[in-house]
């Protein structure tokens, strides 16, 4: 997790089209400092529990297929998360390591209860293939053997997860240095402690290591509460709806100054306030303002990573 902190303050530091705005930090803290806006993980409806390894096998195909909803107006993480689970109560054996590795685009449509080609469809079929094979070879085909390998650590997970499933390495190269994210495979960790409430499988004496998630939305809440700042030339791509390359200087600096900005809101929360809070939290908390905020721009990237 230090790898992501760091190449991201490294981007933040170098940043051509991004800026962090200090002041805008210092008003977003000043604004909740009082009271912390707490967004519990709720599980309930969408998600799948059962509170035992089925839950954990749901959540990694989840975490898995957990990206790029925009290209479809209609597509969101509701119905991702909602038609997996959908599927589990109604077989289940359907996430069973052997059947990951033969599942069809049109057959994964038939899971989540959609009817058009899912964004980036041949990926996804990709990534669940490499679910179930890495599984089946590596941790006898449960994801919860994988979480148990972790040994209470969070960071051990994320690290695990982008060691055996090459589709959760999230990372990419600017001008010249490497720079780490690792969204889903943080989410995952996340998506494990916040599920079971930090016991059990959700037990990890380190889940202050995580970052937040970079994605569409959360960079956008930022920017909304005048924390990021954007260039001209690319505030104008985003409210134009243009794409944005995957890995270009511009997608880099906005997820990576998000880190960065958050992990300084992090702290300054800190020094005010004096309590402790995790990353996750604030994470939850800004995605769940930007879900309020149905006509928020964000920008607009194909990617598996988010």
């Amino acid at each position: 997790m230090e790898e992501v902190r760091a190449s991201c303050a490294w981007v933040a530091s170098h940043s051509s089209h991004v800026t962090v705005d200090s002041s805008g930090i210092e008003k977003v803290v000043e604004s909740v400092q009082d009271s912390i806006p707490k967004v519990e993980w709720n599980f309930e409806g969408i998600h799948y529990f059962d509170g035992g390894p089925r839950t954990v096998q749901y959540l990694f195909v989840l975490d898995a297929l957990n990206f790029c909803f925009w290209p479809d107006e209609e597509l969101s993480y509701d119905h991702l998360a909602s038609g997996l689970k959908k599927a589990l109560e109604h077989d289940e054996s359907v996430f069973d390591a052997v059947r990951l590795q033969k599942y069809t685009g049109p057959e994964i449509r038939e899971l989540l209860g959609w009817s058009q080609p899912l964004p980036l469809e041949d990926e996804r079929v990709r990534l669940l293939h490499e679910v179930g094979h890495e599984l089946e070879r590596n941790f006898d085909g449960k994801a919860s053997n994988l979480v148990e390998s972790c040994g209470k650590s969070a960071a051990q997970l994320v690290a695990l997860v982008t060691c055996h499933f090459p589709g959760f390495r999230d990372h990419t190269v600017y001008k010249g240095h490497q720079v780490f994210f690792y969204k889903r495979a943080q989410i995952f960790a996340a998506d494990i402690w916040g599920a079971f409430k930090g016991q059990g499988y959700g037990e990890f004496n380190d889940i202050g290591s995580i970052t937040i998630f970079a994605d569409y939305i959360v960079p956008a809440v930022l920017r909304n509460l005048g924390v990021l700042r954007y260039s001209s030339s690319l505030g104008n791509v985003i409210e134009s709806n243009h794409e944005i390359t995957s890995g270009s200087e511009e997608e880099v600096e906005i997820r990576a100054c998000s880190i960065y900005a958050v992990e300084k809101m992090r702290d300054l929360f800190r020094v005010k306030s004096g309590k402790q809070v995790l990353s996750v939290e604030l994470d939850l908390w800004l995605w769940s303002f930007g879900m309020q905020c149905p006509s928020l721009r964000h920008h607009r990237t194909l990617s598996i990573y988010y």
